[in-house]
């Protein structure tokens, strides 16, 4: 699909899309936000495509919500896939890698945070600083960010709105691994290379049960819970073929089905 505000590529099963208004440090409006939605449906619908790794073209991640085009008068869309077209995305269990490469700032981080691996650059720096500016992380942000580091250390950022380096950010819990900047998009694909040499649906039934778990106050119900995930791995090609490698002693041959 063409697109304006962001670069894709597709390759090898792995869909890279990068976020593309530089001279607004990759900052967006709900334009490029629906834009990023259209390439995250296609995404979803491409059997080709088994991981997605996010990250910024120039200097920047994203800064966040493009408040000079809202103080501009800019048209205020309805996103039906929230920040970055990954925000309000609830239904994707194939895994979507952000290779953080610098500021991630208000719904910037959101789409980290939306995003189930956050591999960062040594330069990166992590805020909502919404508060400042008489707003409030709605896109996800108060929601996920106590999830993922627990309320004490989420506040502590929230309430604060400061900035926070991609080793704090790993001390904190929310970052997966924080990386020289020339090697990012390297060690970024390391992590997707293990991922590949995965079965996809093994994969996706493992993030949709951990996702869908997480919303579940029993421990019980979320295991005996049926998950729709699981039961097509459990009908697939890749589900024989699995122990079949491993008894054959050779390397899988996933199909995704």
């Amino acid at each position: 699909m063409k697109t304006e505000f962001c670069l894709v590529e597709k390759a090898n099963h792995v869909m890279t899309v990068r976020i593309n208004r530089p001279d607004r440090l990759n900052a967006l409006h709900p334009p490029g936000n629906i834009e990023l939605g259209q390439v995250f449906d296609d995404f979803a619908a491409d059997d080709d495509m088994w991981v997605a790794v996010i990250t910024g073209e120039g200097k920047a991640f994203s800064a966040g919500n493009d408040l000079r085009y809202q103080a501009e008068g800019g048209v205020r869309l309805p996103m039906p896939r929230g920040f970055g077209g990954l925000s309000s995305r609830f239904d994707l269990t194939k895994p979507v890698i952000a290779a953080v490469n610098g500021v991630a700032m208000g719904g910037g981080f959101e789409i980290a945070l939306a995003c189930d691996l956050i591999i960062a650059s040594e330069q990166a720096r992590f805020a909502l600083p919404e508060p400042k500016v008489g707003l409030a992380a709605l896109a996800g942000g108060l929601n996920r960010l106590p999830r993922q580091i627990g309320s004490k250390r989420a506040l502590g950022m929230i309430l604060t709105g400061r900035h926070v380096s991609a080793q704090e950010g790993y001390e904190l819990g929310f970052v997966n691994e924080v990386v020289p900047h020339d090697q990012l998009m390297a060690r970024t694909m390391a992590w997707v290379n293990q991922i590949l040499a995965c079965s996809p649906l093994s994969i996706r039934a493992s993030k949709d049960v951990v996702y869908r778990s997480l919303s579940m106050a029993s421990l019980q119900e979320s295991m005996e819970a049926s998950y729709e995930s699981v039961t097509r791995l459990r009908n697939s090609e890749d589900f024989i073929e699995g122990p079949k490698a491993f008894a054959e002693k050779r390397p899988p041959n996933w199909k995704g089905r």
